[in-house]
């Protein structure tokens, strides 16, 4: 199969070639182009929060867009599906590498190119869904930066059994066209009968679904939510935050990101400090080293955010046990 992709690729970039104008080709031999593939959503523009620390990684290696590198940016916009024709997109521009801001995006680069660099950015252990071969020697085209949030379920639910210590059913958000969160559930029901709770599994893809989901959580009575780590999630950051304070439901979330925006409470990695360090990747691969070579980088620290204003809008009171767990209280 590697063989037959390689051909595609090559056939392929022969067509790019002689459709583009001999100054674009021109341009492309003096300014390397990395394109950057990411799931996006209707709300967000290419050049989103993510992409600027992307960015700032790069500037880091000496590189700027629009000075000395282009960048392709390619949005899926919320749709999984469009994965695939953009990755190859990108192979037929022969951008220089690919970077890949989802392990959904990830995976379709990777089914895409087998010789173009990838540096993928996920939150899942690269390892089990069988991009890289080892964190220290990742072997083949792929390399990048793991969050490692998905594995992070029963902690969580664990923080928000300590807030909520009386409550009786839990509920957690997942999407179920993510190809990469099927061992969530499980983990938090495990981690939810060696606390003797129930946990109820709701399932949204669109926008839509994660309003009924929310409604949902209302009808039954569900005393608190643990939104998933997929990448549909935290690309609608403010629509849950919304529907979380709109609902009064007490929810923690896989990013800093969405304690930011007024959610309650939040533990993972830092994700902007993932896209930073993707960006120093893909610099150093334009000077010459390959993926095979550079460790997948892994989160160092886990960061457990609370917002004490939304606790106070909804009536809760932070146990001092958490507030002397917490890396940060946002008042």
């Amino acid at each position: 199969m590697g063989i037959c992709l390689r051909r595609r690729e090559f056939i392929a970039g022969l067509g790019g070639v002689a459709a583009w104008p001999l100054t674009a080709s021109a341009q492309q031999r003096a300014m390397p182009v990395i394109g950057y593939l990411s799931n996006g959503s209707p709300e967000q523009s290419a050049p989103s929060v993510a992409a600027t620390a992307f960015r700032n990684g790069l500037s880091e290696m000496g590189y700027a867009e629009g000075r000395n590198v282009t960048i392709e940016y390619r949005s899926a916009e919320g749709h999984y599906d469009r994965l695939p024709g953009l990755a190859d997109e990108l192979v037929l521009r022969r951008v220089a590498v690919i970077a890949a801001a989802s392990t959904p995006a990830a995976l379709a680069a990777k089914a895409a190119t087998a010789t173009i660099p990838i540096i993928f950015l996920g939150g899942v252990d690269p390892i089990k869904i069988g991009l890289v071969a080892s964190f220290n020697r990742p072997g083949g085209n792929l390399t990048g930066v793991t969050g490692l949030s998905g594995d992070l379920g029963a902690k969580r639910l664990g923080l928000l059994h300590e807030l909520l210590p009386r409550a009786a059913r839990f509920a957690v958000l997942i999407d179920p066209n993510a190809t990469t969160g099927e061992s969530a559930p499980r983990e938090v029901q495990a981690a939810a009968g060696s606390i003797n709770q129930q946990i109820e599994v709701l399932h949204a893809s669109t926008n839509r679904e994660i309003n009924t989901a929310f409604e949902s959580l209302v009808q039954k009575r569900v005393d608190a939510l643990l939104v998933g780590s997929n990448a549909l999630f935290i690309n609608r950051t403010v629509q849950l935050v919304t529907l979380a304070a709109h609902h009064r439901v007490p929810t923690i979330y896989p990013t800093r990101e969405f304690v930011e925006s007024g959610g309650l409470m939040s533990y993972g990695s830092r994700r902007l400090d993932g896209y930073r360090q993707a960006g120093i990747y893909v610099g150093r691969i334009l000077k010459g080293e390959k993926p095979a070579d550079l460790p997948v980088v892994q989160p160092t620290k886990f960061e457990f955010v609370i917002n004490l204003q939304t606790a106070r809008t909804l009536g809760l009171d932070i146990p001092p046990t958490l507030l002397a767990l917490a890396d940060e209280v946002i008042e």
